[in-house]
């Protein structure tokens, strides 16, 4: 990047900024990415995994926003990625016999028949009303009492982490110079306008200056603090609001299908996750550690207390793998109650070069990239009237599919064969068709070439060793906490939140990356550190002590 001038630079490797970086290369821009940490290590690997058109936003009359995010929705399902989305049933239990049926009802044929009306929402099953007997035959975790009939409707789902690298390397396939562990710590500047920025090489040290026509704030909760380096917050304000998951086995939930439940606040998911339930979420304002946001004692029972009000069977403590907690980037408005402020997007243009783009929602991180990166054009072709950038071709994102789809469905269809061929369970292989796609087969030959990491982790079972070395091989992974947090979701989906799988992990990662013994016990001692702060967190009554408590294990220093 530092070698020419790039025509536009996006900080920030969340999925949009990874999805700006696809939508600059694709039209022809030359592109660069860098991100401070890893891949999706901020909000974008910690939401609840939905790709949705959002039923509360509809309550609150906002049809475009809904409207929006249902064709987006499609999009990703039939088009884009139908190797990472998948579409998920949820019941939504009623509890008053008439008004209710008739009000929610509405609502949920409106959904639909607007997901249908942008041209891709087909390939859903359309809702269903069902009586409570079907009802609890459908979900028996219920408590009988808990409902007097209840709709049942389908959304869709994605491993938010796995979606945001995939869509990292689909834009380094197309020509984005791309990098994590590279972390911005300031501007170039000529007069007033931003010419690029100070990048500084975190894994190795060193500055570099990347100087760019046009540079994209893409940092999320971030972004007040990324625009503060030129001295400049903008038109509008970001406020984060922390939510809070669960994840439970699948046993301790009796039930074929996920359910939407409403609450005071907001309405709560109980979501399908392969052997686990994912319970969420939480709004609630946060103005502590961006980077590790802490779930405290009180967030977990609050989640408790509300799902447990509709389950015959009760959830406890011990039945809890996993907590995550991320942050929500909201527009900053009149509202105190960060539930009211607004999921929109903007993008502005505070200063000449600088582009920023904030607020939204992971389902639409299409239309925000898109919309920036207009921005960015406009900035390029303002600068030079008349010029080549008058040429720069329209968004072409809406046909792009992402590395790994294209074959996917003939490989889908082909995985007895495959499976026959390997040696391994079909079931393997639908593991890996749906989190690589086409690509599984890079894995399989990983496994060809070295037969014992067709086994899966000791600990983990549910991801083949193969799957460790072919996250730092091809995925970016750097250290131990990007295999086991975000390549895999180990972290959250083991009681001993992937303590058990660092050291076989670890020494997995070491021949692809060159580390040395030393190096091996760094990486294990700072996970444990990092699950016992996160532990130790979520022992704590509220935010502040629970703060405290997760930055007792700080982000791992490379040597």
């Amino acid at each position: 990047m530092a070698e020419r001038e790039l025509d536009v630079l996006v900080i920030g490797g969340g999925v949009v900024g990874a999805g700006t970086a696809l939508d600059a290369v694709t039209r022809g821009l030359s592109t660069g990415l860098v991100e401070a940490r890893d891949w999706a290590s901020g909000t974008s690997s910690r939401s609840s995994k939905l790709i949705h058109g959002g039923l509360r936003y509809l309550e609150m009359l906002d049809f475009a926003l809904v409207r929006e995010a249902l064709k987006e929705r499609g999009l990703l399902l039939e088009r884009i990625a139908p190797h990472l989305v998948k579409p998920v049933p949820f019941l939504y239990p009623l509890q008053h016999k008439v008004w209710e049926r008739w009000y929610a009802g509405t609502g949920v044929a409106m959904y639909d028949a607007m997901s249908i009306s942008s041209g891709h929402g087909r390939g859903l099953p359309a809702h269903r009303h069902l009586s409570r007997s079907r009802a609890l035959r459908v979900a028996p975790c219920l408590k009988k009492d808990a409902l007097v009939g209840a709709l049942q409707y389908y959304d869709a789902q994605m491993d938010d982490a796995r979606y945001v690298t995939t869509l990292v390397r689909t834009a380094a396939a197309y020509g984005a110079a791309v990098a994590n562990r590279a972390r911005v710590i300031g501007f170039l500047r000529e007069g007033e306008r931003v010419v690029g920025a100070r990048v500084q090489d975190v894994e190795a040290g060193g500055e570099y200056e990347v100087r760019a026509r046009q540079v994209v704030n893409a940092t999320g909760v971030w972004t007040d603090d990324t625009q503060g380096l030129i001295n400049e917050r903008g038109q509008f304000h970001v406020r984060a609001s922390k939510g809070i998951h669960l994840v439970v086995p699948k046993d301790r939930i009796h039930s074929t299908t996920g359910l939407i439940l409403r609450t005071e606040k907001s309405v709560l998911f109980v979501i399908p996750w392969g052997r686990h339930w994912i319970v969420g979420t939480t709004d609630t304002d946060w103005d502590l550690d961006k980077a590790h946001p802490a779930a405290s004692s009180a967030d977990i029972d609050y989640l408790l207390e509300h799902v447990n009000a509709v389950l015959a069977t009760p959830l406890t403590r011990d039945d809890v793998e996993g907590v995550y907690a991320g942050l929500r980037p909201l527009l900053a408005g009149e509202s105190d109650a960060t539930s009211k402020l607004s999921r929109e997007h903007t993008v502005a243009h505070p200063v000449p070069g600088m582009v920023v783009v904030a607020g939204g929602k992971y389902t639409t991180y299409r239309v925000m990239a898109k919309d920036a990166v207009d921005e960015a054009v406009h900035g390029l072709t303002g600068s030079t009237p008349g010029g080549s950038w008058g040429r720069v071709a329209e968004c072409v994102t809406e046909d792009i599919p992402l590395v790994g789809a294209e074959g996917y469905k003939a490989l889908w269809n082909a995985r007895a064969h495959t499976a026959a061929r390997t040696g391994l369970h079909v079931a393997r292989i639908e593991h890996l068709l749906n989190r690589y796609g086409s690509l599984a087969e890079e894995v399989l030959a990983l496994i060809t070439d070295d037969p014992s990491l067709g086994a899966p982790l000791a600990a983990a079972d549910d991801y083949l060793r193969a799957e460790v070395v072919y996250a730092c091989t091809h995925e970016g992974a750097r250290h131990l906490d990007d295999v086991l947090t975000r390549r895999t979701r180990i972290s959250i989906e083991t009681f001993d939140r992937g303590t058990r799988s660092a050291r076989e992990a670890a020494e997995l990662m070491a021949g692809a990356l060159g580390w040395d013994e030393d190096q091996i016990e760094r990486e294990v001692e700072h996970y444990e550190k990092r699950v016992e702060a996160e532990r130790e967190s979520q022992r704590q009554p509220d935010d502040l002590t629970a703060d405290a408590a997760r930055l007792g294990a700080p982000d791992i220093v490379p040597r």
